[in-house]
């Protein structure tokens, strides 16, 4: 069963979104709050699989929520997911370095929010390889940072190159077919790099990779 946390202060927000999630078997919301300071506590008594987490907010911001809920070692196994009213904004970017493990925009079609819960509940990141594309072209102008790019020297070749495919949008299947191994040993490269890197999630492999300079616009 996959438990949700609502997060969002428009109170017909929330209960659209419930009233989609209690339709499905595997899905149950089990809390929700209209501010992060509430999103964190909720948090911390449920532990939600997926916490849906609005961006704009009052007394504390999605983004902060994020932030925390990422750096509380009790919360390591709670996938943030950030509803947006727009397809990309000036927060996205700043959400997923947070700690985000991807984003969502809320007048996506109900079948395809479904899958996207499914999908972040089982650790992968929501980060189509166009919505990685128009992210990175847009923040590519921020400077490197030198210190992810010290890191990748952890990894060994093949786990860089399998980094180098999840920022590409690459799934499990799809990176083992290019690599030409099973998808379980492409997992374990990626598990591997993620704790090499202190990486909460996928979202943010893709985030340090092009950081770092490992990844760049022009490769995509």
């Amino acid at each position: 069963m996959i438990r949700v946390l609502l997060v969002d202060d428009q109170p017909l927000i929330r209960s659209g979104f419930r009233a989609l999630l209690d339709l499905e078997d595997d899905i149950t919301v089990v809390a929700e709050a209209a501010d992060g300071s509430e999103a964190l506590a909720l948090a911390r008594q449920y532990l939600p699989d997926i916490a849906l987490i609005d961006i704009q907010m009052p007394v504390l911001d999605g983004i902060q929520a994020t932030r925390q809920i990422a750096a509380d070692p009790a919360l390591a196994e709670v996938h943030v997911v950030i509803l947006t009213n727009y397809g990309l904004d000036e927060y996205v970017f700043h959400a997923l370095r947070a700690g985000a493990a991807g984003f969502l925009v809320k007048d996506i079609l109900p079948e395809d929010f479904l899958h996207a819960v499914r999908v972040a509940a089982r650790g992968d990141a929501l980060l189509a390889p166009s919505i990685t594309r128009r992210l990175i072209n847009r923040y590519v102008s921020q400077p490197l940072s030198t210190d992810n790019a010290t890191k990748l020297n952890e990894l060994t070749g093949r786990e860089r190159e399998a980094v180098t495919l999840v920022a590409q949008g690459m799934s499990n299947e799809e990176i083992a077919d290019r690599m030409v191994i099973s998808p379980l040993t492409a997992k374990t490269h990626i598990n591997r790099a993620m704790t090499k890197l202190h990486a909460r999630d996928r979202a943010q492999l893709v985030v340090l990779a092009y950081e770092s300079g490992l990844v760049a616009p022009r490769n995509l």
